[in-house]
């Protein structure tokens, strides 16, 4: 465990803007930065990052919080984890005491799987650079594609022993579990029991995740033993820390380049990564022959819309560039195309060329989508239906582009380029848009109906509906008020306030919203608020205290967090424009919360009255006294009326 000292020290230390730019691209706007929220698929910016507060937020999804709530989100670690990443990041010394057994054991798979990974990848380093077979046979592997030592250094490239038990062996005897050298795939178990090493042999490339983490590994027959072989690529399973269709080579080296390029180089294969990197072009990552996924497209996203597909110039290399040109469309990626000479592939390429050649030339060579995929699908066509089909992939390819403007300049560019009437593409587009609009209005009413049949929420009658919407707005105004708590729990609203026995006394917006309550017994329905309140009050008196960063940074991850959630207002205005926070507006905000409050929990009770009324049934005795009941509350939720300023009906 991390001693509160020391967790006090990384987060005094840490600069929130510092941190969310290792993942997001932000633009200073205001006071604060925004960019493109990294939770969910953002198409304009919504995730703002308030340096002053320490916090960041997205107005559409609702995630955020302080540097250490965002980790915990983005790279899906635990709270101890995050502390300990920018503690590294801050280069502060980690004080913690000794785990016990049982909390040994309750260390989390993921981690320990990361664990396994980072020593797997040192071990191979250490195999490539200072075992005989390592340098013989590795290291001479990589010199012969013209790899400099810094660059294998940069990449961590390795090497694994042939002997079919080397890995695991090592590893066993550094106290690993056999249990997490299976499910990172390092090795897999024999039906004898035993384990066999999966890479052995073979040249070592690890997958180095956007924080830096090993999540896998890729390993590749040398070329003696290639012939005849039709996989000469190993690469991790599917597992608990890795999802191939999620992740891409090269992006934690790549990720600085993209941002200060503002661009980004697709290619398909580990050596294009590596030359280009060595030839001086450093905003590459590599999609390792799969075919593009959403996930590996927001990735990207989060860096730059700007995208160059960097293929070899056979029809393989076309295909791949053509498979993946309507997916970065519709995720609203500016997308150009590259196809090297014929012969090429971006690792021979860059081995050929200096830097300042291999940008000329791409400057001078890349196109955009529209003329590549004219140029490729209506090469020698003379047939109509088939420059007919042709003109249609086209099109569709256009209706999938999210903003309207950029559909529409493409759309005339295209009918310059085929000599068509706009009017004719533009039809076609809008029904391409059109159907697609119905396929997802049918998926989603299967969904629907799948859900009803799975007992979801579809078929609430009006009365549930309603009853849902009367929590919901109880609800908020919780939330409203635990919010005031959080900015500005410690400032004082009331003055000479007298009490009911004749005594005066200043309150702080927290001691008036517990005092208030307390007068009837009330308190929040979330017990999470209640904590907040109450320790607000406990420290509202002590010289200093100030809620916002005082909850922020408290060592329970549940209150932190939603510190960080409430801390950052929807409203963005500049300076000039915000309204000056006064006392008095303070005061009345906070007292007309806690009338809200009040009118919901009476609101509540004349609900639950009239629900005992109705069970009754002919008990004339229980439903006069609840009438009378029902009579008190209402000239209670009258007098609330009143006082909030709002007409009640009957």
């Amino acid at each position: 465990m991390i001693d509160r000292a020391t967790v006090e020290r990384i987060l005094d230390a840490t600069e929130i803007v510092d941190v969310v730019s290792e993942f997001v691209t932000l633009r200073k706007r205001g006071v604060n930065y925004v960019g493109l929220c990294p939770f969910h698929d953002d198409k304009t910016p919504s995730f703002y990052v308030s340096p002053s507060k320490g916090v960041c937020k997205c107005f559409a999804c609702g995630k955020g919080g302080n540097a250490v709530h965002f980790l915990m989100e983005h790279e899906q670690i635990t709270y101890p984890e995050a502390l300990r990443w920018l503690a590294r990041k801050y280069n502060i010394e980690v004080k913690e005491r000794e785990l016990s057994d049982d909390e040994k054991r309750e260390e989390s798979q993921r981690e320990s799987m990361f664990i396994v990974n980072e020593w797997a990848a040192g071990y191979f380093q250490d195999v490539l650079n200072n075992d005989i077979d390592g340098q013989a046979i590795g290291k001479q592997y990589f010199r012969s594609r013209g790899f400099r030592d810094d660059i294998m250094q940069k990449f961590r490239l390795g090497f694994a022993l042939s002997r079919r038990n080397a890995l695991s062996e090592a590893a066993l005897g550094k106290g690993y579990k056999e249990e997490f050298l299976v499910k990172t795939g390092l090795c897999y178990s024999k039906e004898g029991g035993g384990l066999v090493d999966r890479y052995a042999g073979r040249v070592i490339f690890p997958w180095i995740n956007v924080s830096g983490k090993v999540v896998a590994f890729g390993g590749r027959l040398l070329d003696s033993r290639t012939k005849g072989v039709q996989q000469k690529y190993v690469n991790s399973s599917d597992s608990e820390i890795f999802h191939k269709d999620h992740e891409l080579y090269g992006i934690f080296q790549a990720k600085k380049a993209i941002v200060k390029e503002d661009r980004v180089f697709m290619v398909e294969g580990y050596t294009d990564v590596i030359s280009m990197h060595q030839c001086g072009v450093e905003n590459v990552v590599a999609n390792s022959g799969t075919a593009l996924s959403q996930h590996q497209i927001r990735l990207l996203h989060r860096f730059t819309p700007n995208i160059v597909l960097l293929y070899d110039g056979d029809e393989a290399g076309i295909h791949a560039a053509m498979r993946g040109t309507d997916m970065l469309l519709s995720e609203g990626m500016n997308v150009k195309v590259l196809v090297l000479p014929d012969g090429d592939d971006p690792d021979s390429f860059a081995r050929k060329h200096t830097s300042e050649e291999f940008r000329a030339y791409i400057e001078q060579h890349q196109t955009d989508f529209i003329e590549f995929k004219t140029a490729t699908l209506l090469k020698g066509v003379t047939d109509p239906v088939k420059r007919s089909e042709a003109i249609s992939s086209i099109v569709k390819s256009v209706s999938v582009i999210p903003d309207q403007i950029t559909r529409d300049t493409y759309l005339h560019e295209c009918a310059v380029r085929l000599g068509m009437n706009e009017r004719t593409l533009i039809s076609s587009m809008n029904r391409f848009i059109s159907g697609e609009r119905e396929a997802k209005a049918k998926e989603a009413e299967r969904e629907e109906r799948r859900l009803a049949r799975e007992g979801g929420a579809v078929g609430q009658s009006p009365m549930q509906i309603g009853l849902h919407t009367a929590d919901e707005q109880a609800a908020e105004v919780e939330r409203m008020l635990i919010e005031e708590v959080l900015r500005h729990g410690e400032e004082t609203i009331f003055e000479g306030l007298e009490t009911e026995d004749g005594q005066t006394m200043n309150l702080s917006v927290a001691q008036y919203i517990d005092y208030d309550l307390a007068q009837d017994g009330l308190h929040f329905a979330n017990d999470l608020y209640n904590r907040i309140l109450a320790e607000a009050v406990a420290h509202s008196g002590e010289e200093g205290f100030r809620a916002e960063p005082y909850f922020l940074q408290h060592p329970d991850i549940d209150i932190s967090s939603l510190a960080g959630q409430l801390a950052i207002s929807p409203y963005h205005l500049s300076r000039s424009l915000q309204l000056k926070q006064t006392t008095e507006s303070l005061r009345q905000r906070v007292t007309h919360l806690v009338l809200d409050l009040r009118m919901n929990i009476v609101r509540k009770h004349l609900a639950d009255i009239q629900a005992q009324m109705r069970a009754a049934g002919a008990d004339m005795d229980r439903i006069r006294q609840l009438m009378q009941e029902y009579k008190d509350a209402q000239q209670l939720r009258d007098a609330l009326a009143r006082r909030i300023g709002s007409d009640i009906m009957a």
